[in-house]
């Protein structure tokens, strides 16, 4: 199966999504839009951006 991004809207009236693996464990979780649509906005950018990313390790171990 896989992995999916979920829309939700909390109780606040806001808009997020969070990003599923295909296991259905929350790999990512978004930060609270105003509009459904700027949350739409948002699991686009992840999709066009994300294939391919390099990890950057910060840890300095």
């Amino acid at each position: 199966m896989a992995g999916k991004f979920v829309l939700k809207k909390a109780t606040s009236g806001k808009y997020h999504f969070v990003l599923k693996a295909g296991n259905g464990e929350t790999i990512a979780t978004s930060e609270m839009y105003n509009s459904k649509s700027a949350a739409k906005n948002g699991i686009e950018s992840v999709q066009k951006n994300a294939p391919g990313a390099k990890v950057e390790d910060e840890t300095g171990e």
